[in-house]
């Protein structure tokens, strides 16, 4: 089960709809079904809303699915709570990708590796990034390229080709 999935399990908890559940975090339907149709990831501000809406919640759960769903057991079912949310702008928002980055084809890029999830302090969203250093790898095995040849085509279906001369 992935974050879309819990994410779609809470509104069911909460017994709403998902026109509803999307009015409910101050978001557009269109958000919520690109996610749960797996078209786009869930982003930050929307499990920030969550928290916001539905204290409750265990952000652990939310983003990697460990602990219970939320954070007391004596909490009854589909119990709502209301809260004031911040708008956030789409330009701000930040997909959550949980898979470990991979090496990229441009030379000299810089990319985090890393081998686990961060493990939050506490529970909140904001506070979940990891205090574990970063491994930082330069890719520098990729050939310089360099121009053989330059074709320009005219409309009169003629070309010219120009050949850089050779340095020595």
């Amino acid at each position: 089960m992935d974050t879309k999935d819990r994410i779609k399990q809470i509104m069911e908890d909460q017994h709403m709809s998902q026109q509803v559940f999307a009015d409910f975090l101050q978001q557009s339907p269109a958000t919520l079904s690109s996610i749960f149709n797996g078209r786009t990831r869930p982003t930050l501000n929307i499990v920030e809303a969550i928290k916001t809406k539905i204290p409750d919640i265990n952000t652990d759960w939310l983003l990697w699915g460990s602990g219970s769903m939320y954070l007391s057991s004596s909490r009854p079912g589909g119990e709502v709570t209301s809260g004031i949310s911040e708008s956030h702008s789409p330009a701000q928002e930040q997909t959550i990708d949980f898979a470990p980055s991979a090496p990229s084809p441009h030379t000299g890029t810089f990319f985090p590796i890393t081998d686990t999830p961060p493990a939050p302090a506490q529970h909140s969203v904001k506070n979940t990034r990891s205090e574990k250093p970063y491994e930082e790898i330069k890719i520098i095995d990729k050939p310089t390229r360099h121009v053989t040849e330059i074709r320009v085509y005219y409309d009169d279906q003629t070309y010219e080709t120009f050949v850089p001369a050779k340095q020595s």
